[in-house]
């Protein structure tokens, strides 16, 4: 199921599918099948759409409002980070922990763990579909450590592949009891999904997102392709992955919001 989930994003994510869509017009074209002009059509309406109108912030919107940002106590007793900041291959062919554009996970671990002395701080980020024999955690405890958080209050979560087992096997890992104050640190448009599946597994995290990709009330006016491709891509993988999660039991409800977790 990971393997075929990873597949089938690869060959459904908007910008690819729109990109096999031309493909497959341009062969049709040349086998003089008058179905390509359509499909070529059918490409280039897309990636205008999508550069043209506000249709990626109208997909992610919603998920970067599910949660808004909480009012912290005085005391948590620990942080969870999910993986997704790392840059893979520029980390492995040089050495060196390199952020992506959600190195804002990072940052803002590094900020709570200075405001939270006590806070125990669970990476969790295993092995994905390319990278066999790596994992996450284990880089970004060292930008962690670059950044001043000693690496003895970090616990390494080095086995999940996705959401779901970022929860399952975070939990096993921390047993955490009934009364203590876990923050769950992801991207603003990832939470839903995470916080559904923590929830599932019985956690009842405090979502702190991070990394937004919008401004409150305002609409891009960088008419800019692949800035917006990427931003749309973000969003129907959530969309599809909340979709997929709730029809596999993954998650409780659709959409998971802050009302449930009273």
């Amino acid at each position: 199921m990971f393997v075929l989930s990873k597949l089938y994003w690869y060959l459904s994510a908007p910008g690819n599918l729109l990109v096999l869509i031309l493909v497959l017009g341009a062969l049709a074209l040349l086998t003089r099948r008058r179905i390509g002009i359509w499909l070529a059509v059918a490409a280039a309406v897309g990636f205008a759409a999508i550069v043209a109108t506000p249709i990626a912030e109208w997909t992610i919107v919603p998920l970067e409002n599910r949660f808004p940002q909480p009012g912290l106590p005085d005391r948590i007793d620990g942080i969870v980070v999910l993986s997704g900041a790392v840059d893979e291959a520029i980390t492995r062919a040089r050495g060196l922990p390199a952020v992506n554009d959600a190195g804002e996970r990072v940052i803002e671990a590094a900020a709570l763990a200075r405001r939270f002395p006590e806070a125990k701080i669970v990476l969790s980020g295993g092995e994905g579909l390319r990278n066999i024999g790596w994992n996450e955690a284990e880089p970004t405890r060292d930008i962690l450590v670059s950044l001043g958080v000693p690496a003895e209050r970090m616990i390494l979560e080095t086995r999940s592949r996705n959401t779901i087992e970022n929860a399952e096997d975070s939990f096993a890992l921390v047993h955490p009891r009934d009364g203590e104050v876990w923050l769950l640190v992801t991207s603003a448009f990832h939470m839903p999904r995470a916080v559904g599946c923590f929830r599932h597994v019985g956690w009842r995290v405090v979502p702190f997102p991070v990394d937004y990709r919008t401004a409150p009330g305002v609409i891009s006016r960088d008419y800019m392709l692949d800035e917006r491709l990427t931003l749309l891509d973000l969003a129907v993988k959530e969309w599809v992955g909340l979709v997929v999660y709730r029809a596999l039991g993954r998650i409780d409800s659709l959409f998971p919001g802050p009302a449930e977790s009273g």
